[in-house]
């Protein structure tokens, strides 16, 4: 699209060119220019938003250089923002109004962000489509037949469609990276543990951190998906070490015993190592030291319906006993030394964010859910072996755009790097995204 960037929108803000209520009215105009057959943002707040600019527009009066003053965005309906609703698509929460903001939404407010509303979501945040019964379907800005992605699919709908330039999502099932490669545009899933949580709650909890569960930014470009990272962190986080391709050690993991890949995706992920390789980078395709993926997916899908059941027992069966769960962690405390292991020897791994572009709306049983991938039908949760590369053991991975189907449909892939090495994930990506673009 065509709109300034989050980084922009506040340069063009501090010069004068225009000023916070400005870009506000601009982007509820997108909005409800642009939203009708998307149906992305389903939360509305535009007249405090309006007061948010106003109030930006006398800080930077008074002399504030916030870093995203003025600048509008959206956020993930699972996220409390006070006095909005806050139901993950639950019918039964319809009702629920938050009474206080999440510690992101702070943290970005007090950045300068002008919130304009929420954005849509899967019931539960449980699909990688995003439908429930109180805002209904969100629909592929490229293609409305498609989905978004869930359960950050709203989020990614929003950016994809240039309504706003910077939003929040959350992943533990590939939840902002799914998204940002069905529609072309950048998402973060951050080293877990190094954004609080705090006011992302599942209906009915407390607030008690969910293994493997991560919030984290999304955007159209990376030094906005860089600097929405860097805001909400609790901490300043690492530097990063990656400069240029000169000297990058990427491994390329395009294959899983698992889960199948489209060949397009290949071949852009492919496309995207090789033109870094002739820039300077190494990229390696095999490592001895790769943990076991088909029993690490095993591992992360039980630890993945624990943490999404919140404790209820399984369909048919029971729950895990205690010692069965202290068993599971220690499967997850090898599998990460594992990973730490290789990343000794490489410094990224570019790999998919799903084996398929966008697919087709569908209300099947995610459990039962079947997926055409390169001619086959195949289960629809193995594909979930992509996103479970980096959750299982809790490592950054940044979703980026580096190519398009034959039908136009975005193609997007991770990249992984090392715990807390987040901006080394990003600063990789953005040359893979660079490359791929300028050829």
């Amino acid at each position: 699209m065509s709109e300034r960037s989050a980084l922009e929108t506040a340069a063009a803000i501090r010069s004068g060119e225009t000023t916070a209520l400005l870009e506000c009215e601009a982007a509820i105009a997108r909005i409800e220019a642009r939203d009708g057959p998307i149906n992305a943002v389903v939360v509305r707040d535009f007249d405090r938003a309006r007061q948010q600019a106003g109030e930006m527009d006398r800080r930077l009066a008074a002399g504030d250089t916030a870093p995203l003053l003025g600048v509008p965005m959206t956020i993930k309906e699972s996220y409390d923002v006070a006095g909005l609703p806050t139901t993950w698509g639950f019918e039964a929460h319809r009702n629920h109004i938050a009474a206080k903001d999440a510690v992101a939404v702070r943290r970005l407010k007090a950045a300068g962000a002008v919130f304009l509303g929420k954005t849509n979501v899967p019931v539960g945040l449980a699909d990688l489509q995003s439908v429930n019964p109180i805002y209904g379907r969100t629909n592929n800005p490229h293609n409305p037949g498609r989905v978004p992605g869930g359960s950050s699919g709203g989020a990614a709908a929003a950016l994809a469609s240039g309504m706003v330039p910077l939003e929040y999502g959350s992943d533990i099932g590939g939840s902002i990276r799914v998204p940002a490669h069905f529609c072309g545009v950048w998402g973060h899933k951050p080293t877990y543990g190094v954004l609080s949580p705090e006011g992302h709650f599942y209906p009915g909890t407390d607030g008690a951190p969910v293994v493997l569960s991560v919030i984290g930014p999304m955007a159209r470009d990376a030094a906005d998906l860089a600097l929405a990272f860097d805001i909400v962190a609790d901490v300043p986080q690492p530097r990063p070490t990656i400069a240029g391709p000169q000297g990058l050690r990427i491994l390329l993991l395009t294959e899983h015993p698992l889960a199948t890949v489209e060949p397009a995706i290949v071949a852009a992920i492919e496309h995207a190592a090789a033109t870094l390789e002739a820039a300077g980078a190494t990229v390696l395709r095999s490592s001895e030291h790769l943990p076991d993926l088909a029993r690490q997916h095993g591992d992360y899908m039980r630890m993945l319906a624990i943490a999404m059941a919140r404790g209820a027992a399984p369909e048919g069966g029971t729950g895990a006993t205690l010692i069965q769960w202290f068993g599971m962690l220690d499967d997850q405390a090898r599998n990460t030394r594992a990973w730490a292991r290789l990343f000794e020897d490489v410094d990224v791994v570019f790999a998919p964010a799903l084996g398929c572009a966008a697919f087709a709306h569908d209300d099947t049983d995610l459990r039962h859910r079947q997926l055409v991938v390169d001619g086959e039908q195949t289960l629809f949760a193995m594909q979930f072996a992509w996103s479970g590369l980096a959750t299982f053991p809790g490592l950054p991975s940044t979703s980026v755009p580096i190519g398009t189907t034959a039908d136009g449909l975005p193609i997007g892939m991770q990249v992984i790097a090392a715990p807390n090495r987040d901006h080394d994930a990003i600063a990789a990506a953005r040359l893979a995204n660079e490359c791929v673009w300028s050829r």
